[in-house]
């Protein structure tokens, strides 16, 4: 490629999505996103009662596996993760719930500034768009949208129900709150639709001319000039690729990349 970028991003996955819809929202910084998975554009993703499908497909997933457990009997655990636009979002299944709010201070404590919960909550709030509607520890406007079942099968309740008499405490909401206890998960679903990073924010991104994807694109180095990142070498069809990052940030490309 004989056009330079301001950004590069190796991968298409979770957080690949986020940055490319960050850093392109000036209009002006332009970015790359290279991913080596296809297209997301397959019911088997986009249903989500079709959830364990794609976590088992050899095009969809990388198919890494841990290695032996000597806890386990020397077994090797199944550690899906995605191949595909929308990263391990596309294939994962779909239950939404963040971690808990004493292990972000429990990184703090142990050195991580900035990581504590009060730190990190604004952004889960920032990002989220609960269909229930927003409160001090949930968003409304985000773009991942969230949501809960229909409660329609009866079973629903009565397994909370169960946890309650045997004992545990019951939560209202397990992203809220009260993080402990039986209680209903919320999930990425929007309209019947498994709303990935990608349908939140890759996409959108997708309609913005400083934007570029590149799928099939397998980034093997990236190559450093001294101490600066200066390019990205990426097979594809069979071919050696050079992406090249612009030597020096913009203004408001350094201003984009502070507030992400």
């Amino acid at each position: 490629m004989s056009q330079p970028y301001d950004y590069i991003i190796v991968g298409a996955g979770s957080a690949g999505c986020v940055l490319a819809n960050r850093l392109t929202e000036d209009g002006r910084s332009s970015v790359l996103v290279l991913e080596f998975g296809g297209s997301d554009r397959s019911v088997l993703i986009q249903m989500p009662a079709a959830l364990s499908i794609p976590m088992n497909m050899k095009k969809y997933n990388w198919g890494y596996v841990a290695e032996p457990e000597p806890q386990l009997n020397g077994r090797r655990l199944a550690c899906p993760r995605g191949k595909v636009i929308g990263g391990s979002s596309s294939i994962n299944g779909l239950v939404y719930v963040r971690g808990h709010p004493l292990d972000f201070d429990r990184w703090e404590e142990q050195g991580a500034r900035g990581w504590a919960y009060r730190d990190v909550l604004p952004y889960f709030r920032r990002a989220e768009g609960w269909r229930e509607g927003g409160d001090p520890y949930r968003g409304a406007d985000g773009p991942l949208a969230t949501r809960r079942g229909s409660r329609r099968n009866p079973l629903y309740d009565a397994f909370i129900e169960a946890g309650r008499q045997a004992g545990y405490p019951v939560s209202t909401d397990l992203n809220g709150e009260f993080p402990e206890g039986f209680g209903r998960f919320d999930m990425t679903v929007k309209n019947g639709v498994r709303w990935s990073a990608a349908n939140a924010y890759l996409k959108p991104a997708m309609k913005r001319p400083n934007l570029r994807v590149v799928t099939r694109a397998l980034a093997t180095q990236v190559v450093f000039e001294g101490r600066r990142a200066a390019s990205v070498r990426y097979e594809r069809d069979g071919q050696t690729h050079t992406a090249r990052g612009r030597e020096s940030f913009s203004a408001a490309a350094r201003s984009t990349r502070r507030n992400c």
